[in-house]
């Protein structure tokens, strides 16, 4: 690691600022969230450059197709980026929120009080974009970060984070409440997941590996998830023809995600006609099929499709492609447990009229997400009305599914009195 960087230090000046937020109003970090979209904007063209240097370098460095598509940043997402921080600045403030009240029979007021976690600790993979999004929930909700990214994006991270310490200074904060760990080596994200006395939850943001990573060596609780393996299951008894569009965008919308399709489980009572359209459908947008023994000779049949036989390592896979698994069922059980021997618990969905088929799949399928009659791309802090989202959690303890301002907080017991002594 750069001897230069001290991870200890930069934690323990955000544990130190954090107390400032404790005192913040609302106002002030709302007008914290103002500020950095607007200087989101006016950094444009320099974010652009920098950008432009991390793609540069990570296309010599052999970086797959999928990283560099989550890797780019180009007008429209910084437009998008400023967006959903302006966004986030219309929801609600958390903190301070009194909840289950009661007066016990002594005359002692109890509440619960909505409070911040404390100092957040940010290990992310490519996405550049995840540094504004840590930024503007952390600083919302109260909390301290202390951010480590990917080598791939260390220019763009760079400038990002420098703006949003910019933007803390602008309204009064201390520019300390968001640390970077300027180092492209591994023992720097080691040494931050050991700071158990300065970090309160650890946030990890990339692939399997990387959450492995976090679990394996950290001190500190890790949120872990954003590992998609996602399914959709079209019933004998869906509409196919509106079912067509809703896995289209789940696999080909943006195929490099989290929440886009993996796997497509077809009833084989419409396997014969939807499994071809399926594939001459989203063929024409270049995806690549991997195919069970009952869907293989359907696919084929298709002039230029694109497929091969899947073997057993295809069903476990998130392809962050455009590729996609494709399977043949007897029925929706065999589905329910296809989807519960190889899901990630991200999203996973059921495409049919038979309510009652569809209250039991919601019922039995345990993923953070799960949908009836919609594309498994709706599993985004925007588009559940979270604003910006820190992350997807597939975990079951804390917080579930995206994480946005309510998930980056706890509370404390707040107990008033008159002088009561316990007899």
């Amino acid at each position: 690691m750069n001897p230069s960087i001290d991870v200890r230090a930069l934690a323990a000046r955000a544990r130190h600022a954090s107390a400032t937020l404790k005192l913040s109003s609302g106002d002030q970090r709302d007008a914290f969230l103002a500020a950095l979209a607007a200087l989101l904007r006016r950094h444009a063209p320099d974010i652009l450059a920098a950008n432009a240097t991390d793609r540069v370098e990570a296309g010599q460095s052999g970086l797959s197709a999928a990283m560099l598509d989550r890797l780019l940043l180009d007008p429209a997402r910084i437009d998008a980026m400023a967006a959903d921080v302006e966004h986030v600045a219309t929801l609600p403030d958390p903190l301070g929120e009194r909840f289950e009240t009661r007066v016990m029979p002594n005359g002692l007021v109890v509440h619960k009080r909505r409070v911040a976690l404390g100092v957040l600790g940010v290990i992310f993979e490519s996405r550049p974009n995840v540094a504004i999004d840590v930024a503007a929930l952390a600083i919302k909700t109260g909390n301290a970060a202390v951010l480590r990214g990917g080598k791939e994006a260390i220019h763009s991270n760079r400038i990002l984070i420098g703006i949003a310490r910019e933007a803390l200074v602008a309204v009064g904060l201390p520019a300390d409440l968001l640390q970077f760990i300027d180092s492209t080596e591994r023992d720097a994200s080691l040494e931050l997941l050991q700071l158990d006395d300065l970090i309160d939850l650890i946030i990890p943001r990339g692939g399997a590996g990387l959450h492995a990573f976090c679990r394996r060596e950290s001190r500190i609780p890790v949120i872990t998830g954003g590992i998609g393996i996602c399914h959709l299951y079209v019933d004998e008894h869906a509409d196919l023809a509106r079912a067509l569009p809703v896995i289209r965008n789940a696999k080909v919308q943006r195929p490099t995600v989290c929440n886009a399709l993996d796997t497509l489980l077809v009833h084989r009572a419409v396997a014969t006609r939807f499994v071809p359209a399926v594939i001459e459908t989203l063929g024409a947008d270049g995806v690549e099929f991997r195919c069970d023994d009952a869907s293989l000779p359907l696919a084929d049949a298709v002039p230029g499709a694109r497929v091969s036989p899947a073997n057993d390592a295809d069903f476990d896979s998130e392809w962050l492609a455009l590729i996609l698994g494709v399977r043949v069922v007897d029925h929706a059980e065999m589905a329910m447990r296809h989807i519960e021997k190889h899901s990630s618990g991200h999203s996973d969905g059921i495409l049919t009229e038979d309510a009652a088929l569809a209250a039991a799949f919601l019922a039995r399928i345990d993923s953070a997400a799960v949908y009836w009659n919609a594309s498994t791309r709706f599993t985004d802090g925007a588009q559940l009305g979270l604003g910006a989202e820190v992350a997807v959690s597939t975990q079951r303890l804390h917080a579930r599914g995206p994480m946005g301002l309510i998930e980056l907080t706890s509370y404390k017991w707040v107990i008033e009195g008159a002088y009561h002594v316990r007899p």
